[in-house]
C-alpha cells in the first residue's frame, strides 16, 4: 500500500487527466444508494475473487464510508503479485468526500455537499 490520499489529492487527480479506478468496497445496496462518480463497486469480501481486475491498472484508490476498512483493501490488493501500480486508500472515506456523487434517486451526479443529510 502507498499510504493514503486526500480528497484534494483524489480531485486533483481526476482533474489532470490522471483518473485513478476508484474501488467502492462498500455492499452493493449502500454503494447504489450513492458512490463516487465513475468508481466501481467490489466489497471487500469479493475483492479476493475479483483481484484480477485491477491487475492492469496503474492507480488505484479504496473507498469506505470512513476511510478505515479501505486501508485493508488496499493493503490487499499491493499483496497481489500481478498488481505493480499505486494503491491508496481515500482518507476521509465516502463520509468526508464533497465531490460529485451518483444517487440512487435520480441516477444523476451532483455535489456531495448538495446531499439532504
Amino acid at each position: 500500500m502507498d499510504g493514503e490520499i486526500s480528497k484534494a489529492e483524489l480531485k486533483a487527480a481526476r482533474t489532470n487527466g490522471q483518473e485513478p479506478l476508484i474501488i467502492d468496497i462498500r455492499s452493493p445496496m449502500r454503494y447504489q444508494q450513492e458512490h463516487i462518480e465513475g468508481s466501481i463497486n467490489i466489497p471487500l469480501a469479493q475483492l479476493p475473487a475479483e483481484i484480477e481486475r485491477v491487475a492492469d491498472e496503474d492507480h488505484v484508490v479504496t473507498v469506505c464510508p470512513h476511510g478505515k476498512s479501505s486501508v485493508r483493501a488496499a493493503q490487499l490488493i499491493t499483496s497481489f503479485e500481478a498488481f505493480g501500480g499505486r494503491v491508496e486508500s481515500l482518507s476521509c472515506g465516502l463520509s468526508g468526500w464533497d465531490g460529485e456523487v451518483t444517487t440512487a434517486e435520480d441516477g444523476q451526479s451532483r455535489s456531495s455537499a448538495d446531499a439532504p443529510f
